[in-house]
């Protein structure tokens, strides 16, 4: 059991969550994943990890929802616990002083990109931090954006807030303003991460993208979360998440990634008619699991299994 201490909204449908978790937190890096469950009977979610404190045991994770999963999630509050946390899962972002850096996230994936930021710039070099969003209600993390970059552009889709424009029309200013551009990462969506790929690559600018594959076990045993590289199969869960930008086949991963679109709809409007319902056994579930686990570490059966042994 993994509990939460602290909780709160930080964009549309986005929140944050600080999670007691020691061990994870004193091996975190850049770049690095958790994979999650809720309850017993629910799925395994992947979720990069936004930064950790080693001396209080905590980790910092931040979730949009989207799915059942990710909806139920951002139900729970400080206080609520998760079942089971796995982590710290992958390979660590490559940390280099390359010189000038281009780091481009959409919303969420700014939580997800900011580790490595930080890193990129104690290493020396001139980080450049493009932030976009659909709207002014998701543009997240802004100040922390600031610090763990030397410059920092805002993109809106709408133009309610920052300049008008997807994250790439910024990078493409910056390439016709003869700007020197060493490094790029993108974290985001698969055709943001495509279109930047599309923009650098003839450039011959090293360019690494955070991919976000189905995962189910993390540890490169399922196959859930092949990708293709050039004529390579890899793991996004032990080879990655991120890769090289100029290898990756965008187009396989974006079929892999809509595998199950149509079971996931049909499950978040199933959770939507009914998440107070959800929210309730998900709650009597791990108070059920933490009597559980603590009559385990005592050694005693507790007296749910004992009245179910004599039922």
């Amino acid at each position: 059991m993994y509990k939460i201490v602290a909780a709160r909204n930080v964009g549309l449908n986005i929140k944050q969550f600080v999670i007691e978790a020691p061990r994870i937190a004193r091996k975190q890096k850049p770049g690095q994943f958790l994979i999650l469950r809720l309850h017993q009977r629910g799925e395994r979610i992947p979720l990069t990890i936004k930064s950790s404190d080693p001396e209080a045991g905590t980790v910092t994770i931040v979730v949009q929802a989207i799915g059942k999963t990710t909806s139920l999630l951002n139900c729970l509050e400080a206080g609520d616990s998760i079942l089971d946390i796995v982590g710290p899962l992958g390979q660590p972002s490559e940390i280099e002083n390359y010189g000038a850096c281009v780091i481009l996230a959409g919303s969420v994936g700014t939580a997800m990109a900011l580790p490595t930021a930080n890193a990129l710039k104690q290493a020396g070099n001139h980080v450049i931090f493009i932030e976009g969003a659909r709207n002014a209600e998701m543009v997240v993390f802004e100040d922390e954006v600031r610090q763990a970059s030397n410059e920092t552009y805002v993109m809106t889709d709408d133009g309610s807030y920052g300049e008008q424009g997807l994250v790439t029309l910024k990078l493409k200013a910056l390439l016709a303003a003869g700007r020197k551009i060493d490094f790029v990462l993108a974290v985001g969506p698969v055709p943001m991460m495509r279109a930047v790929a599309q923009i650098t690559g003839p450039l011959g600018i090293k360019t690494m993208v955070s991919l976000n594959s189905i995962m189910v076990d993390g540890t490169g045993m399922c196959g859930g979360c092949r990708v293709l590289l050039g004529n390579k199969s890899k793991f996004a869960c032990v080879d990655g998440p991120e890769f090289d930008a100029s290898l990756v086949n965008f187009e396989v991963l974006s079929q892999r990634n809509a595998m199950y679109r149509d079971k996931e709809c049909e499950s978040l409007k199933h959770f939507e008619k009914h998440k107070q319902e959800e929210l309730a056994q998900l709650r009597a579930d791990l108070v059920t699991s933490e009597i559980e686990t603590s009559a385990l570490e005592s050694g005693e059966p507790d007296l749910a299994s004992q009245e179910a042994h004599h039922a």
